[in-house]
């Protein structure tokens, strides 16, 4: 079971004016291997938004799913705030996301998520639109299981095939 966080990254959500739909477009993804303990709305504050990744970090989550913030606009910080947070980037990850996501829409050149560790927690950037996170998250939740088993020591390398 992966203790998993989701952050949604929204000034308008954050102050009441819109209905967050990213959030729990991704709780209602995730299967029976991920329990969702915590979730948050926050506003696009790059301190604010690494706070509480390092908090999530602290607590032992095994994930921290992001969405918002990845694009263009100068409050589009989450990008920012992970750096600030991790040790390692996970470049395969975004880069899997942006491929899937450029077979669906050139737009996706825009997005500028990321993902990496802290300590033992897997970030991940996921994009704004509940369309666009339903997207990326049915292209790499099946290989993700195996990295965050190995994450947490549970399981060995890559070798096998994740089909």
């Amino acid at each position: 079971m992966f203790l998993t966080a989701i952050i949604t990254a929204s000034d308008k959500g954050y102050a009441g004016e819109r209905t967050d739909e990213s959030g729990p477009a991704i709780a209602a993804m995730l299967d029976e291997n991920y329990r969702v303990v915590s979730r948050a709305v926050l506003p696009d504050d790059r301190k604010m938004l690494a706070d509480e990744m390092r908090r999530l970090c602290r607590q032992s989550m095994d994930i921290i799913f992001t969405t918002g913030g990845t694009g263009f606009s100068e409050r589009d910080v989450t990008p920012e705030a992970t750096m600030d947070v991790i040790d390692r980037q996970a470049p395969g990850i975004s880069q899997a996301m942006m491929f899937h996501s450029l077979s669906v829409t050139p737009k996706a050149m825009l997005s500028r998520g990321i993902a990496g560790i802290c300590g033992h927690t897997l970030i991940i950037n996921l994009p704004g639109s509940p369309k666009a996170v339903r997207e990326n998250l049915e292209y790499i939740l099946e290989p993700l299981k195996h990295g965050l088993e190995i994450l947490k020591g549970e399981a060995g390398e890559c070798g096998g095939s994740i089909r």
